[in-house]
């Protein structure tokens, strides 16, 4: 038997869920008859092995980061099976149901643009460009809800300084994956795709924007943007593009998703603002998940709680104009 170092893992052999947690719960599953078939359900993800994604992985040497929100956690089971994911459904439960057999390896991201180092990045080369963190964040939606997450990723500027931008790179475009074969409910959401974001290059810079591999100790969810996303906590949830394929160095301000669909309503900026409402919702409070549905609502905090962070990056601007 070869026994690999830590080092030596690539992304596909970290441990599944299943495999180091479950195998009690599975065994006990097939003996009722009421949990024969989500036992089935369970032991055929198992058989699919690497490449489905639809199985968590267990990540190792995470370090606790730099960014511990004293907030309660808010409960795994309830970011999992709640979420915007519109590629695979606009229903909050649609994702955790029609992502489950979402192919995320192979898997490639592509940084293009004003960059002296174009690259092509394999996850495990995207696992090893800094050490992994675990930062508990707060997350704002434009819904009024809200919860705290243990993501797990690095600083996105350590890919940055990896590709070497140019003077003439200004902002960052992200672009997630898009495939009909994978994604059928997409062409039902009522908005184009493939998902598009950006950032300008100071708030991409800034230490707290994660380029996100994980969460709760493993590695994402397909529901929640596997195998690698953004996390920008100071802004709507949004922002944080999930299923990265592409990342490209610009001149000019990027298009984005829903502020092209909707400007009225999603801006570019979207810093979490709760003196500003949009058509449909106030942002003065917000509802944490997992609370309960009579829990009191809480009051929204200015830069979602990270002004003492970021507020510098947007000095002299009226945060009304550029929402």
């Amino acid at each position: 038997m070869v026994i690999k170092r830590k080092e030596e893992l690539s992304y596909s052999e970290v441990t599944p869920k299943g495999m180091y947690a479950n195998r009690r719960n599975f065994l006990l599953g097939l003996l009722a008859t009421s949990g024969a078939v989500g036992g089935w359900k369970y032991f055929g993800n198992w058989l699919s092995g690497p490449g489905t994604g639809s199985v968590p992985r267990a990540l190792r040497g995470v370090k606790k980061g730099p960014f511990q929100a004293k907030d309660a956690v808010t409960p795994e089971g309830d970011v999992t099976t709640y979420n915007n994911f519109y590629e695979f459904g606009t229903g909050k439960g649609d994702p955790s149901r029609n992502a489950k057999n979402f192919r995320t390896s192979p898997w490639e991201v592509s940084i293009e643009g004003e960059v002296k180092k174009p690259l092509k990045l394999s996850m495990d080369d995207i696992m090893k460009i800094a050490p992994l963190e675990e930062r508990i964040y707060r997350h704002r939606c434009v819904e009024a809800w809200s919860m705290v997450v243990p993501w797990i990723g690095y600083s996105f500027s350590n890919l940055v300084k990896l590709a070497e931008p140019t003077p003439k790179a200004k902002y960052v475009a992200f672009q997630s994956y898009y495939d009909t074969r994978q994604m059928p409910e997409g062409p039902e959401a009522g908005i184009p795709f493939p998902y598009v974001e950006g950032l300008r290059m100071d708030e991409a810079m800034h230490p707290l924007t994660l380029l996100c591999v994980g969460m709760y100790g493993e590695t994402l969810p397909n529901q929640d943007g596997a195998p690698v996303r953004m996390v920008i906590p100071w802004k709507y949830g949004f922002k944080s593009i999930k299923s990265l394929v592409k990342i490209r160095f610009v001149k000019n301000q990027p298009p984005t998703t829903w502020s092209t669909e909707n400007p009225e309503w999603y801006g570019f900026y979207s810093n979490v603002n709760p003196n500003v409402d949009t058509v449909r919702w106030s942002q003065a409070t917000e509802h944490r998940l997992g609370t309960g549905l009579f829990a009191r609502p809480i009051p929204t905090q200015m830069f979602n709680g990270y002004g003492d962070q970021v507020a510098s990056l947007y000095s002299g601007m009226d945060l009304r104009k550029y929402y």
